[in-house]
């Protein structure tokens, strides 16, 4: 069967994939051979990705039943792996609501227009892109519901959490990956931090500054979002492929933000010698 044919009614789909879904999409994204079947890896993939969406479904519930409509971002989208799926499961069946794709390479931008227009998802757009672009785009709402970004490596994720807070989004579901910066910073300040505080240790074994490093990073991402008046839930994704690298934020707007947030933001970057941070971490 041509892989960009649909099975033909006598086709029997696995009991995992769910009713409705489009299985070219499944196809496409590698979790339903080109005979419609499930092997090992791609059943465990589609457990992840019903996983995932077991976090957002909810949010986009919540706002749908709000205001009947939704606007939803995936930021550093890449192929678009999520927005797709979101759309399948959660839009495809309903009237309104809106997925953006943001991605600043031309080439996904270009098979993700043609992979929607092919499955006939009408509602979704993909803007190649920079986040200050991004932000000023009028070809995306002056506010989103919605900012998703899923394994965005290093420094996108906070350009996600930018994007967000510009956008003055309801929801921000982040699974950051890959944060080598603030390691780096500290790295650069090595020998000045030794003697500085115990913290110092940190500093001796490598592995241990890439790792307090990342975590340290999302760290101050929740304390930035507390800041400006999102209350968070912090998790992991049980589950997903990079086992070490399955942190979940889920960041919810309130009225209230955190008083001491940014005070305590700025204590650690000073216990941490991480001044040249300052303002990525603090605005």
């Amino acid at each position: 069967m041509n892989r960009k044919q649909k099975p033909s009614a006598r086709t029997e789909l696995p009991p995992e994939v769910r009713p409705g879904q489009s299985v070219e999409l499944l196809q496409q994204l590698h979790i339903l051979t080109r005979d419609a079947k499930l092997n090992q890896d791609s059943r465990r993939k589609l457990k992840q990705v019903y996983h995932l969406y077991r976090f957002i479904e909810p949010l986009m519930n919540e706002v749908f039943e709000a205001r009947g409509d939704l606007s939803l971002v995936d930021h550093g989208a890449g192929k678009s792996y999520l927005g797709f799926i979101l759309y399948d499961l959660f839009l495809k069946s309903r009237e309104a609501g809106h997925v953006y794709g943001i991605e600043s390479r031309p080439e996904l931008v270009a098979s993700s227009r043609e992979l929607a227009a092919r499955l006939g998802f009408g509602r979704m757009s993909f803007l190649d892109l920079t986040v200050e672009q991004s932000i000023a785009s009028t070809e995306l709402p002056a506010q989103v519901d919605i900012v998703t970004a899923l394994h965005a490596c290093n420094t996108a994720t906070d350009d996600a959490i930018r994007f967000a807070l510009a956008k003055k989004a309801r929801f921000i579901v982040l699974v950051p990956c890959c944060q080598a910066e603030v390691a780096s910073v500290m790295r650069q300040h090595k020998n000045e931090s030794f003697g500085r505080t115990p913290l110092s240790e940190i500093w001796r074994h490598p592995i241990h500054t890439r790792e307090f490093g990342s975590q340290i990073t999302n760290v101050l991402r929740c304390l930035l979002l507390e800041a400006h008046g999102y209350s968070l839930s912090v998790t992991e994704l049980v589950g997903w492929e990079h086992s070490m690298k399955n942190e979940l934020i889920v960041a919810r707007a309130t009225s209230r933000p955190r008083g001491n947030a940014r005070e305590r933001a700025e204590a650690i970057l000073d216990e941490l010698n991480l001044a040249d941070l300052h303002e990525r971490f603090i605005y």
